[in-house]
């Protein structure tokens, strides 16, 4: 059998992004549902500009569509061209991506992805409203699930793949910090009976838009903590969607980089790694919320995203993300 021949930077960064782009998807499409499931009566306003805060679209948001309104919010993230972090935008970058991964991708890769892209592309207004928008979401996910299910069966496990999983893994745990950051203070409780109310509600809400709820069910208290939630969704070493396990399996990606194909410039991310590891386990649940957790994810998220430009400026041509604090990270329009 030949060598496999190296892989070209453009590629490695196309993989990269193509994995953020529906990562991305999936978890949008799954807050989109929880959010429209748990808003309270009176108080959808409030629900909805949650999901604006998570992705720190606040300015963008004022600047394209004004107040904030269920209606208006759902249409930004869903059919909002101009915003970087919606749906068709985010489907219509992964499909930009994959068109130049056509060399490495698999066949049934990139038929299932054209009509994804073209279905969403499809979407009516009343599927915005209601049931509807529960069953757009769940025709989302699903389709973002057979992706992830097509790539795993077919695409080659080379240098590649190592990259696409690491765009994967760093959205994965981007998304879990934001979540938590928001949703953590908007539903502490103020008493007994409101804790009663929150745990069979909001914060079961919040574990479902992780799709964590039956797993921390799995090992959790029956009068579980906020902090448990908190333990949960950052250093569980068995949950897919902890920043603890998200970091690991990165760290291993990056390892078998530098070791199975001699790339050397995987020493700075690896150390990146070690440093918000420690960070995640020197303090408890308990002390990282009493000390201030918003400053911790804040400074987690800050972290990712030097994760991400230290693995681009290591091996892809030209690191040019949106590099906004507290926001998603994106390509520039330049590169795609």
């Amino acid at each position: 059998m030949t060598q496999q021949m190296p892989l070209l930077a453009r590629y490695a960064e196309s993989l990269f992004w193509m994995a953020r782009y529906m990562e991305r998807l999936e978890n949008l499409a799954r807050l989109i549902d929880v959010t429209q499931t748990f808003e309270s009566p009176g108080l959808e306003n409030e629900a909805w500009d949650s999901l604006v805060r998570i992705y720190a679209d606040e300015s963008h948001y004022a600047e394209t569509c004004g107040a904030i309104e269920p209606d208006v919010v759902k249409r930004y993230y869903l059919l909002e061209r101009s915003n970087p972090n919606s749906i068709v935008s985010s489907i219509e970058a992964a499909r930009v991506n994959a068109r130049m991964l056509r060399p490495l991708i698999s066949t049934e890769m990139w038929k299932h992805l054209n009509v994804f892209h073209r279905d969403l592309l499809q979407i009516a207004d009343h599927e915005l409203q209601g049931d509807n928008l529960s069953r757009l979401c769940s025709r989302i996910k699903e389709a973002v699930q057979a992706h992830t299910g097509i790539t795993e069966g077919t695409l080659f496990r080379d240098q590649g793949w190592h990259f696409y999983e690491i765009g994967r893994l760093i959205e994965r745990a981007d998304q879990t910090t934001r979540l938590l950051d928001i949703k953590f203070h908007r539903m502490l409780p103020k008493g007994p009976e409101d804790r009663r109310l929150e745990e069979r509600t909001q914060w079961g809400g919040v574990l479902r838009a992780v799709a964590g709820y039956h797993a921390f069910r799995r090992i959790a208290p029956v009068e579980f903590q906020p902090s448990d939630v908190v333990a949960f969704l950052l250093t569980d070493p068995c949950f897919p969607r902890s920043v603890l396990l998200c970091l690991s399996q990165t760290e291993w990606h990056l390892t078998q980089l530098r070791t199975s194909y001699g790339l050397r410039g995987t020493l700075t991310p690896l150390e990146q790694i070690e440093d918000m590891r420690a960070a995640l386990l020197d303090r408890s649940a308990e002390q990282i919320i009493s000390i201030g957790l918003h400053d911790f994810l804040d400074g987690m998220q800050r972290d990712l995203i030097g994760l991400a430009a230290a693995t681009g400026d290591a091996f892809f041509r030209d690191w040019k993300p949106n590099l906004k604090q507290n926001q998603s990270q994106s390509q520039s329009s330049a590169q795609l």
